[in-house]
């Protein structure tokens, strides 16, 4: 892993690089209150083939903010899109998840043009249920005991934030407005929206695919909010299955 610090305006983000430079292009959004750290678990799998882009959204982890930064899923997205020119980056794929999934989002429609694929897990344009999430965890922890599936460990490192304050704004600005359904119109890249069995934010999920011509939905068993961390090989496939069908000519699915 390679890490590097990438200025823009009214702000410093901390970047992490893995993978062959001359691989297929993937950046990476993660879920809120996650660092770059959360993808840890599917890393292994991505770094053979995929040069990997991660970062943390301005204010979150060890990015960091000035006092009259702006906020918000455009400053988020345009972000990104620096940071894929100062590495000289292309076209990428794209994968997000949960408060990532609308940033991912967000990008595809703001910049287009550099996105070759959209992964969305977690998905959701509308408010968030912190509550209804929890809930759901529980019973899809529940569910993979039931099945004998290990559970990941998360790492503290995963979760940690050089300033909680820039945290806070970094993440309400993103929810002053929950309605984010005006990022999927016009959308043509290929769409994968992939959302937990036990995740609350499933319902709005399918409205979401509803929303976006010729996106798929795949629903994940035994998994809740948060699905990269809860079963990292499980989501590792369904993305990469994805991947490679866009490869292939963009095949649908074996029923």
């Amino acid at each position: 892993m390679t890490a590097i610090s990438v200025a823009v305006e009214g702000a410093d983000l901390h970047v992490e690089v893995d993978g062959p430079r001359d691989g297929p292009a993937l950046l990476v959004f993660s879920g809120a209150r996650c660092t770059t750290g959360m993808w840890e678990p599917v890393l292994g799998g991505l770094v053979d083939r995929f040069f990997v882009i991660r970062h943390d959204v301005r204010g979150t982890g060890r990015s960091h903010a000035a006092p009259d930064a702006e906020y918000g899923l455009d400053r988020y997205a345009d972000d990104a899109e620096a940071i894929l020119a100062h590495l000289g980056v292309g076209e990428v794929l794209v994968w997000g998840m949960a408060f990532g999934a609308r940033v991912a989002l967000a990008f595809a429609s703001r910049h287009p043009g550099r996105v070759r694929a959209l992964a969305l897990f977690d998905a959701s344009v509308e408010a968030p249920d912190p509550e209804a999430q929890k809930s759901g965890a529980k019973l899809a922890a529940r569910r993979r005991a039931e099945l004998g599936l290990p559970e990941v460990a998360r790492q503290p490192g995963w979760f940690h934030h050089d300033d909680e304050e820039t945290l806070r704004r970094s993440l309400a600005a993103a929810y002053r407005d929950p309605d984010h359904s005006r990022y999927a119109a016009g959308l043509t890249m290929p769409v994968l929206i992939a959302t937990g069995d036990h995740d609350p934010n499933l319902p709005a999920s399918r409205r979401l695919q509803g929303l976006i011509p010729g996106a798929e939905l795949t629903v994940l068993e035994a998994v809740g909010h948060g699905s990269v961390m809860a079963r990292p090989d499980l989501c590792l496939s369904v993305f990469v299955e994805f991947v490679d069908r866009q490869a292939r000519g963009g095949a649908s699915k074996e029923p």
